[in-house]
């Protein structure tokens, strides 16, 4: 009596060899990318997570890790809030950044803040925290004069103490740019901000 022999596993080992290929180390993807090079996405997804070809970050989101002599790299900031968002105009910082503009901000924070156009809320991608929060204005990037500024915007979220901070914040003010100052109060600040530095300022 004669059988017959099926062969699934071959072809689909060499499908998901085909999508490897096509991975570059370091890049993070979304699973719609990866989808135009699979007519079996999903299994092929999870074979390539359970080889260690990618590490899933989130639902639809992926990582092709670079290997180093200590493990699997994690994706760069840029990598992983630009495919997030599809988008590369957005703004990423800690809050522990604070911190380095000596007005006496100590705490230090597991949080990425990420000001942009698109997406609201705290999502855990990997194994990071980011808070993503829809903002009209950001600077391209960090500068003492902003970081104050949203310091101030911040206070009340912030595990300080807000007398001492604001105590230090207008004593400090000769060691920054004023006019820098008020150029970020007045495009960054919110209602609050923007009357406690008039105020400051005696306008």
């Amino acid at each position: 009596m004669s059988t017959t022999t099926v062969l699934p596993a071959p072809s689909l080992r060499s499908a998901t060899s085909q999508l490897a290929n096509t991975l570059k180390a370091g890049r993070v993807y979304r699973r719609e990318d990866l989808a135009r090079l699979s007519n079996a996405v999903d299994r092929h997804l999870s074979e390539l997570v359970s080889l260690g070809k990618l590490l899933k970050l989130a639902p639809g989101l992926y990582h092709a890790p670079k290997q180093s002599t200590f493990g699997p790299l994690p994706p760069t900031d840029d990598q992983l809030v630009s495919v997030f968002l599809r988008d590369k105009k957005y703004l990423a910082f800690s809050p522990s950044d604070y911190n380095a503009i000596g007005l006496g901000t100590t705490q230090l924070y597991n949080l990425t803040l990420v000001y942009n156009h698109k997406r609201h809320g705290v999502f855990q991608l990997g194994n990071r925290q980011f808070d993503f929060r829809v903002k009209p204005r950001f600077p391209k990037k960090l500068s003492r004069e902003f970081l104050f500024v949203d310091l101030l915007n911040n206070l009340e979220e912030l595990a300080e103490d807000r007398d001492k901070v604001l105590k230090q914040a207008r004593s400090k003010l000769p060691a920054f740019d004023l006019d820098l100052l008020k150029a970020n109060v007045e495009h960054y600040g919110n209602m609050s901000t923007r009357k406690r530095f008039r105020g400051w300022m005696g306008v």
